[in-house]
């Protein structure tokens, strides 16, 4: 509980005075007794200028809630794979408080572009699109995206300041399309061979986990993901055009 009650303190600390902050804090209650002092000190601290892991893990909680809910059911199969990323990421035990929290969140009424205009405002953009991976993979828990689920991730991305490109590019990630892998490297299927390396090459750097690295391991690991993608898309391109 130590290592989550510090980080529930940095994302109060981080996102202090706004809609995260105010979410945040109504959750935490008794079911927090242990991490009260570590709490105490990050909300103290005030913002750092820079995203934290404790101000992302709360700011995915909350969007986490908000998508669970889009299409007016909760299902199991949505909770256990937020279980499972938890644990990869950030070890059984801040797993198992981060869906306590959940679970409570999935009560409260989230003012989602309240919420967004703040991550947009405290949180860098490789981060943001971090999230927006997480939160694909979120609603694709029960096999596939929900029509109603899709349309509140794409007001998210738009709220927070996503591009166009760069939510299709995560979107072919999960969604079934004919030409995914080129929308996943943002090009055209009529783009040149030297054009698709030159795509990869961008997506890539893009997408890199480095980017994410001030959030600590625990997200840039998760970011691994997104880059296997990126890369599994060039793959196909590149067996399907022959490419050397």
């Amino acid at each position: 509980m130590a290592k989550f009650g510090k980080w529930i303190g940095a994302g109060l600390g981080a996102f202090a005075g706004g809609p995260i902050g105010a979410i945040i804090g109504f959750t935490i209650g008794s079911m927090f007794d242990g991490g009260q002092e570590a709490v105490k000190r990050g909300t103290r601290t005030g913002y750092s200028g820079r995203t934290t892991t404790g101000g992302y893990v709360m700011s995915l909680l909350v969007l986490v809630a908000a998508i669970m809910k889009a299409d007016g059911k909760v299902l199991k199969s949505e909770l256990d794979y937020v279980k499972r990323f938890m644990v990869h990421n950030f070890g059984e035990d801040s797993a198992q408080e981060a869906i306590k929290m959940l679970r409570d969140l999935l009560q409260q009424t989230i003012p989602v572009n309240e919420v967004c205009q703040q991550i947009k405002v405290n949180m860098n953009y490789s981060a943001r699109l971090q999230l927006v991976h997480f939160l694909f993979g979120i609603a694709q828990a029960d096999g596939q995206v929900d029509v109603q689920e899709q349309k509140l991730i794409t007001h998210i991305c738009n709220q927070m300041g996503i591009g166009n490109n760069d939510f299709e590019s995560i979107q072919a990630m999960f969604v079934p399309n004919t030409d995914g892998d080129y929308k996943i490297l943002e090009i055209e299927r009529s783009a040149s061979n030297d054009d698709v390396k030159k795509a990869y090459r961008r997506m890539a750097m893009k997408y890199h986990p480095d980017k994410v690295s001030t959030l600590g391991d625990e997200v840039q690991n998760a970011a691994k993901e997104k880059f296997q993608k990126v890369n599994q898309a060039y793959e196909n391109i590149k067996k399907e055009r022959k490419i050397a």
